[in-house]
């Protein structure tokens, strides 16, 4: 089968074409193969076709068999289509980049069901975030989650209560644009009184729908989505997607992330 599968498009619809009129047909040779493949890989070609005739399928099943393989290639993304460099920054002439504010707003303006956001670091949130909240009054069983990083600063002995009010009051308050809440997830390593056990949540990455995910170094900051020197990578690959949703999904199951909660905004 690697030899079918080395052929273009037009090879494996005209293979298909000549098996089924019967202008092909075994024994298969190299020559009367290659009437109809213009490739390098008529001999293996005229192998496999004639091992396959031996094992018993005719030419109408080899036919079948052709078109089955171009049409399951039509199905499959190519690998130039699967992962685009997203990049914030200066650009040079002749090269092309997809600009990580644009993308984050299109991703979050396509979410249908769910959306996963994990970041270090929130600042001017509510123009970041202000696609995403509009997509919340639109779907309104959009589920959203973001994993967020609450830090202690050195010397600080706030009681760890108090940090976290202080954050989710802060994170509606200053950073979020809409009535409709995310759920909020944090570290508790983070918090940790003792420097030297302290964590971050460094990760920086959004989901959408489980099936395309954007990772990369810029923070949800105005100034990393439209200035800093900043890139990443966007990966449509439902696999990928799933895997990252899931393990974040398991960090929070076990406990190891936690839901924030804490005072409601109130209108206006």
């Amino acid at each position: 089968m690697d030899a079918l599968h080395q052929l273009t498009d037009a090879d494996l619809a005209a293979l298909a074409g000549a098996l089924r009129s019967g202008r092909l047909h075994a024994p298969f040779t190299i020559i009367s193969v290659q009437r109809f493949c213009a490739t390098g890989q008529t001999s293996a070609i005229a192998d496999r076709l004639q091992e396959l005739h031996e094992q018993g399928m005719q030419p109408q099943h080899l036919a079948l068999l052709v078109d089955a393989v171009r049409q399951a290639r039509s199905h499959v993304p190519a690998k130039s289509d699967l992962v685009d460099l997203v990049w914030t920054g200066p650009e040079t002439l002749g090269i092309t980049n997809r600009d990580t504010g644009v993308v984050v707003r299109d991703l979050f303006g396509s979410a249908e069901a769910e959306v996963l956001v994990a970041g270090f670091a929130v600042y001017q949130g509510r123009a970041v975030f202000k696609r995403l909240a509009e997509r919340m009054e639109e779907r309104p069983n959009l589920r959203v989650r973001l994993f967020l990083n609450v830090q202690r600063h050195q010397g600080d002995t706030t009681l760890t209560d108090d940090l976290l009010r202080r954050f989710v009051h802060n994170f509606h308050a200053h950073e979020w644009p809409g009535q409709s809440l995310p759920e909020l997830y944090y570290d508790p390593r983070s918090l940790n009184l003792e420097a030297g056990k302290r964590s971050s949540l460094h990760a920086k990455c959004i989901v959408v729908d489980r099936k395309v995910a954007l990772v990369t170094s810029a923070n949800f900051t105005e100034a990393a989505q439209m200035r800093n020197i900043e890139v990443g990578a966007l990966v449509r690959s439902e696999a990928f997607a799933v895997q990252l949703t899931q393990h974040f999904g398991l960090l929070s199951d076990v406990g190891l992330l936690r839901p924030l909660s804490g005072p409601q905004p109130t209108a206006g």
